[in-house]
C-alpha cells in the first residue's frame, strides 16, 4: 500500500509531464482516497471503464486519455457528471498521462510498439510542441517485407490494420506514432523512412503514401495505445506492492 500522493509523484518523476505541452492536464485529475493498492488501467476514461474498475475495488484509475481537454465543454453536465459522480461517490481516484506516455523510452506506447514489431527504437522523431513523442525504430541488416510489417502489427494489435504498402519492398526503417499521429507521416518522409506506422489515417493518407512512396500503416487509435498504460500499472503494482488489472473496453477506432 502506499499514499496516494507518492504513487502520482511517482508517475511524475518517471513521465516528467512538465516537459510537454499537451491538450490536457497530465498527472491526478480527480482526488480520491489517500491510500492506493488497487490499480486499474485502461486507455480511455469513460463510464464502462470505471464501472468495472469499481467492480475490482480499484483505489486509482490510470488512463492515457483522461476527462478534461482543450475545447471540451468545461460544464460538469450530462456524461461528464456521471462518470465524476462515480469516481467521487466511490472515492476513487483518476490519473491520466497522453503525450507523456506516448514518448517514454522505456513505457511508452510508441517505443513498446516498436519492440512488439520486432524493431529496435533508435532516435525520437516527430515532436509536438518542441518535443518528439514518436520513435524511429530499425530492423537491421536487409530489413522484413512490407507485408511482414503489416503481419506483425496486426498480430500485436489483434486487427486487421488499414495499410498502404507505397514504399519499398523490404522494410529497414519506420516511424511509429501511436494513435492520431496520422499528419506524422510527413515527419518520416522527411527522415527517408521506408514505412510509417501509427493508429489513425487520414483521408489523403493513401495518395501521400503513394505519391511520397512510403508505406503506410494504420492499426487503429485505441489498439495501438494499449501498451503504455499497461507498463505503466505493472511499474505501479512493482514499486509499490500493489496490485493491477488491465481492463480492456473493446474500440474498433
Amino acid at each position: 500500500m502506499a499514499a496516494l500522493r507518492e504513487v502520482i509523484d511517482e508517475l511524475d518523476r518517471l513521465l516528467e509531464p512538465e516537459a510537454f505541452k499537451d491538450f490536457c492536464p497530465n498527472g491526478l485529475q480527480v482526488d480520491g482516497r489517500e491510500n492506493v493498492e488497487r490499480v486499474v488501467t485502461g486507455v480511455s476514461a469513460s463510464g464502462e471503464l470505471f464501472e468495472r474498475a469499481l467492480e475490482l475495488d480499484a483505489d486509482l484509475v490510470l488512463t492515457h486519455h483522461g476527462l478534461f481537454w482543450e475545447g471540451d465543454d468545461p460544464r460538469v453536465v450530462s456524461a461528464q457528471r456521471a462518470r465524476l459522480q462515480a469516481l467521487l461517490s466511490a472515492d476513487v481516484a483518476l490519473a491520466a498521462y497522453h503525450l507523456p506516455l506516448d514518448a517514454h523510452p522505456s513505457v511508452g506506447n510508441n517505443v513498446l510498439l516498436a519492440a512488439g514489431i520486432g524493431a529496435t527504437p533508435t532516435a525520437p522523431f516527430a515532436p509536438v510542441a518542441g518535443r518528439a513523442v514518436g520513435w524511429i525504430a530499425s530492423f537491421g541488416g536487409d530489413g522484413i517485407e512490407a507485408g511482414e510489417l503489416v503481419a506483425r502489427v496486426e498480430a500485436l494489435t489483434g486487427r486487421i490494420p488499414l495499410a498502404f504498402l507505397s514504399g519499398p519492398e523490404r522494410v529497414r526503417t519506420v516511424g511509429i506514432v501511436s494513435g492520431g499521429g496520422g499528419r506524422n507521416v510527413f515527419d518520416a518522409i522527411a527522415a527517408g523512412l521506408d514505412a510509417f506506422v501509427t493508429g489513425e489515417g487520414e483521408e489523403w493518407a493513401r495518395a501521400i503514401a503513394r505519391e511520397s512512396r512510403i508505406s503506410f500503416i494504420a492499426g487503429g487509435h485505441h489498439a495501438t495505445e494499449t501498451f503504455g498504460v499497461r507498463a505503466l500499472g505493472e511499474h505501479l503494482a512493482a514499486q509499490f506492492a500493489g496490485t493491477h488489472s488491465y481492463v480492456e473496453i473493446a474500440n474498433p477506432v
